[in-house]
């Protein structure tokens, strides 16, 4: 019998009642005993909706109060001197909290938060694990096993869910003395050999060991170290599904077989090619398991296709056959049936998390029971709907293609190089050596947010809401001003997302009410789906920029959204290819920095934030990725003047790999993430040369915390030393819209000073 069974569910519940337990506990509303209750609420909730859908074997541990990799750093002990109560007491929620928030002055001395980067190539992003080279290792925190007790005190056939031991250490950074990470292998078993044990006292009979670093290019010494850690662990209880996912594992396919363990999983959405190849090299005594459900999309699943695949293996290898989705339903919203103003048609080609549980059992009863009714009406179904999809008008537009396929070359290539056009810049824009701004947003208020809903819903007329953030426009700026800022932003009160907000205001895209998915913490963001051909009917942006400009005689940044990122936080479509979107996307765009130079406006950021997210995960795949997503950035950039400055905005990203197509999308100033690395992150730009202006971020917005202008100035500091001063930016890491204005305000103080602090050093030398 081939059996159902889920990698993992969508934590967040469906109103985001985590979210708003979590920001109720900081905020001091909650109490750690309500937030608890709310943790409990929701796990049991979501087991019993799995259970419902047909899921056989539930995950379990995949609930995280932050970021699973966080969790699991608590577990093993592993956690950094700066954070670590007096004494041996162990870890708690305020611990968990104080790593991936930081802490403020009052505690601990103002430790920082640890890093944050990207979960593979999704915008899930995890808090990176820091390792010293005499690192410790122990069992410190209780979580896994108290949610497998809550779940068989509710009757629930369970599968616990664990980071493997190599995919852990690869996630994680090295401090202090240089070592290699790899070498920390030896003494983090024993404690999974202590989590294993303990599980199997507690009556469990399968463990699921995400290795998804086997989807990657690894080092032979990783690779060796894989059977060696398997052969270790060979011996402890439980039986052993490895879990990988996120793409194939190509040359690694044979090692992933070979792994002395009960069960691989693998995932056939990003990579059905490796089908065909384990049928022959798995051992027959495995369980193989089979992601043939997208858990990183909301199109529903082609049932008979998948089930095509499913017959095959299961000619092959029987009763070991086990389905689920392609990878955790963590990047799926959590249930279709809450929309209830989609348009019926779009809908019916939606799935969620709920749905694709649904699917997963579907497809498992489908190998069992053939011919049984509701399995044969299910496939009529999905039969109707993939052919409903394929036929609609409302997809293909042929104006967008003819207008696609008449871009040139040149139609890609600023006026003049970077060096001609920054005399201009400078000559024009007339700012003081390290000019200090902001990424775009400021805090996304109560107030502003009640407007945009009264709007919404028909309570508030046009010229009351144009008023409502006519006010937030004059305040941010009137703000901007008071600080000392050198170039201005509007603040963003009109728009509820970066994408979001752009998507709205294209045709091709459609909208949910309750399409949220984790993207760190309490964030979490709704991405629209692309459906059908791309383009802008008419100015997105213009009257509020071109507002915001009439308030001030400073430089005022218009604010877009690039056409990498705009794809990269939809949902994309399956039946074109994402560079095709990204093209389109860019030729909208483009009219938009044309009509906003035409307006006046002399910079034009556009992020491009998820420019490293998209690189996929195979090197061998690198190029052609990067040629069409350089070549998208620059279509839409490059319909204006030199006058003109171009920024754009990355962060979280490591970049290393990608600097030569960063250089080459040729913006005028890149502003990115450097406060939580200590500015590591700039030795890819002075080991490249590279050419243009750069900002890199002085501190971390996703903290409460607010940094003194001696730490800035610090920062700036080595800065200087990497980044010849004359192209160094002034500006925090990310957007602001999350903070609340006295801690904006008391920060961005503080940044203005360390700018002038810089700038008498500057003049002091000169």
């Amino acid at each position: 019998m081939a059996l159902a069974h889920n990698l993992g569910f969508p934590r967040i519940g469906r109103d985001r009642e985590l979210k708003k337990a979590q920001e109720a506990f900081w905020k001091g509303e909650l109490d750690e005993a309500g937030l608890r209750a709310v943790g409990r609420e929701l796990r049991a909730a979501h087991w019993q909706i799995q259970k419902n859908a047909g899921i056989e074997l539930l995950p379990v541990g995949d609930f995280a109060w932050y970021d699973q990799v966080l969790t699991h750093s608590l577990t093993f002990g592993v956690i950094p001197e700066r954070f670590r109560a007096h004494g041996d007491a162990k870890p708690t929620l305020q611990t968990l909290f104080a790593m991936a928030r930081g802490v403020s002055d009052r505690c601990c001395g103002g430790a920082h938060a640890q890093e944050m980067t990207k979960w593979f190539d999704t915008n899930y992003h995890y808090l990176v694990p820091e390792f010293s080279a005499d690192q410790p290792f122990e069992l410190s925190w209780e979580q896994l096993f108290e949610e497998v007790e809550e779940a068989h005190a509710l009757g629930h056939a369970v599968k616990p869910v664990v980071i493997g031991p190599l995919t852990y250490l690869w996630l994680g950074k090295t401090k202090g003395t240089d070592f290699d990470k790899l070498n920390l292998v030896e003494r983090l078993l024993p404690l999974y050999g202590q989590i294993f044990r303990r599980l199997a006292a507690q009556g469990v009979e399968w463990v699921q060991i995400d290795e998804p670093i086997l989807a990657l290019d690894l080092p032979q010494e990783w690779k060796n170290a894989f059977e060696r850690t398997y052969n270790l662990l060979q011996s402890e209880p439980l039986k052993k599904l490895v879990a990988t996912y996120f793409g194939g594992l190509d040359d690694n396919l044979g090692l992933a077989a070979g792994l002395p363990v009960d069960g691989l999983h693998l995932d056939l959405v990003r990579a059905p090619e490796q089908f065909p190849t384990i049928l022959d090299r798995l051992p027959a005594y495995k369980i193989l398991s089979l992601g043939l459900v997208n858990g990183r999309n909301v199109w529903r699943c082609d049932l008979e296709r998948s089930l095509e695949v499913l017959r095959h293996a299961h000619e092959r290898v029987g009763e070991r056959l086990w389905v689920a989705p392609s990878c955790s339903l963590l990047h799926s919203p959590v249930d279709l049936e809450r929309e209830d103003q989609l348009d019926g048609e779009l809908k019916s080609w939606l799935a969620f998390a709920v749905q694709k549980c649904a699917e997963v059992a579907l497809l498992a009863r489908a190998v069992n029971e053939p011919q049984a009714p509701e399995v044969q009406a299910a496939l009529e179904q999905s039969r109707a709907v993939q052919a409903s999809r394929a036929a609609s008008p409302r997809i293909h537009k042929p104006e967008v293609k003819a207008r696609l396929a008449a871009v040139h070359a040149q139609d890609s290539q600023r006026q003049s190089p970077f060096a001609e056009r920054i005399v201009k810049q400078r000559a024009g824009l007339n700012l003081p050596d390290f000019p200090t701004t902001t990424i775009g947003s400021f805090p996304q208020t109560s107030a502003i947010r009640l407007a945009r809903q009264a709007f919404r819903q028909g309570k508030l007329s046009v010229a009351d809401y144009t008023e409502a953030m006519h006010s937030e426009i004059r305040h941010a700026v009137e703000i901007q001003e008071n600080l000392g800022l050198d170039v201005l932003v509007h603040g963003e009160a009109e728009r509820n997302d970066m994408v979001e907000y752009f998507a709205e205001q294209l045709d091709g895209y459609l909208f949910t009410r309750f399409g949220w998915v984790q993207s760190y913490g309490s964030r979490c963001v709704k991405p629209a789906v692309i459906f059908g051909d791309l383009s802008r009917p008419q100015a997105m942006t213009v009257a509020w920029i071109k507002y915001a400009q009439s308030l001030t005689s400073k430089v005022m940044k218009g604010m877009l959204t690039g056409p990498v990122t705009m794809l990269m936080w939809s949902f994309p479509r399956e039946d074109v290819s994402r560079e095709v979107q990204a093209r389109q996307l860019a030729l909208a765009i483009r009219d938009e920095v044309v009509d906003l130079e035409a307006a006046g406006i002399r910079i034009v950021q556009i992020d491009e934030a998820a420019f490293r997210e998209g690189l996929p995960l195979r090197r061998s795949d690198w190029g052609r990725y990067l040629d069409w997503a350089t070549e998208a950035f620059r279509l839409c950039a490059s319909g204006v003047r030199d006058e003109t400055q171009i920024h754009t905005h990355m962060c979280y990203s490591e970049f290393n790999d990608v600097i030569e197509s960063i250089a080459a999308m040729d913006a005028d100033v890149i502003t990115i993430e450097t406060s939580r690395s200590d500015m590591e992150l700039l030795e890819a730009f002075e080991k490249f040369e590279y050419p243009n202006e750069i900002g890199p971020g002085v501190y971390d917005i996703h903290s409460p915390r607010v940094p003194g202008k001696d730490e800035m100035v610090k920062l700036l500091r080595k800065a200087t030393q990497r980044i010849p001063a004359e192209r160094l930016w002034v500006n925090p890491d990310c957007g602001l819209k999350t903070r609340a204005w006295p801690e904006t305000e008391a920060a961005l103080v503080n940044m203005v000073a360390a700018a002038r602090e810089l700038r008498r050093d500057v003049a002091l030398l000169g």
